[in-house]
């Protein structure tokens, strides 16, 4: 037992190191009371360190405290710098054109392929940069939840605070995300904690195993996340958490719908399609 505890204790301080080597929260030039504090409060969430600008450059914040990102703070919104990379700015792109879609009562394919219905409980196993949540978000409505899982610590941290502070004119949308909870760690890792029947739709987007190369809002994404095809395991464990659906989002044509049980939902000549497993009724 007391083993157990020193490893566990270990693994814990290893992974706070890690983190603490990756990234940093500042503020953008001339900030707020109110954006410094809501930067400290962030820092101490995430365990990393809040450095303040006093006139600094990222770039040189970034070097001095030996970091590889630095997550940056303004009014309203929330960006993502690294010196090897463009900056990443947390925004749904077209995620808020389908969000605003749904609010006027149009059909999405995708909400459509989860059979969602409000009230819904909805487990997004791979959250990138949050858009497919926001979706989920608005259509369980707030008698729902939506947990969205990210394993890139570096994308969590931006999406965990530009979900709760971007602005986006629609109240709607912004209360959609506030209402998100975003987790760190790995979906699998997330998977085997939960009971049988815990979660009524389990949603899988893998996009950067083969990314559709021509999506210009996600370019920064590509040099952070996790590339990894889905294995059998998540989807064995997703089988017995899931009440109604397990959704999976690919191009079309991919064999991974068939490797991994999926039917496929066909729909129009679109590049992307959505493959379902059903629960509830036994498909």
């Amino acid at each position: 037992m007391l083993q157990d505890l020193e490893k566990r204790e270990e693994e814990k301080q290893m992974m706070l190191r890690e983190k603490q080597a990756e990234l940093l929260v500042t503020t953008g030039d001339s900030p707020s009371d109110e954006v410094v504090e809501r930067a400290k409060l962030l820092a101490a969430e995430l365990g990393v360190l809040y450095a303040p600008r006093r006139g600094i450059s990222v770039a040189k914040l970034i070097a001095a405290h030996r970091v590889r990102q630095a997550l940056v703070l303004v009014q309203g919104g929330v960006r993502l710098i690294s010196p090897e990379q463009p900056p990443m700015v947390f925004h749904p792109s077209m995620g808020f054109i389908r969000a605003k879609r749904v609010l006027k009562g149009e059909a999405d394919p995708m909400l459509t392929a989860a059979r969602l219905t409000p009230g819904d409980t909805v487990l997004d196993c791979t959250a990138g940069l949050g858009t497919d949540s926001l979706l989920f978000s608005i259509g369980t409505g707030s008698s729902g939840q939506v947990t969205a899982v990210e394993s890139s610590f570096p994308v969590y941290a931006l999406i965990k605070d530009g979900m709760r502070h971007y602005r986006s004119g629609n109240a709607a949308v912004d209360r959609a995300f506030s209402d998100i909870d975003v987790r760190f760690g790995h979906h699998l890792d997330y998977l085997r904690s939960l009971p049988n029947r815990s979660v009524d739709i389990i949603y899988f987007d893998p996009m950067f195993r083969d990314p559709l190369l021509d999506s210009s809002a996600i370019g920064p994404l590509r040099g952070l996340a996790n590339p990894d095809a889905l294995n059998e395991e998540s989807i064995a464990h997703a089988k017995r958490v899931a009440r109604k659906t397990i959704v999976l989002k690919e191009k079309r044509g991919s064999g991974e719908f068939a490797r991994l049980g999926f039917r496929v939902e066909q729909r129009g000549t679109t590049k992307t399609v959505y493959g379902v497993i059903d629960i509830d009724s036994g498909i």
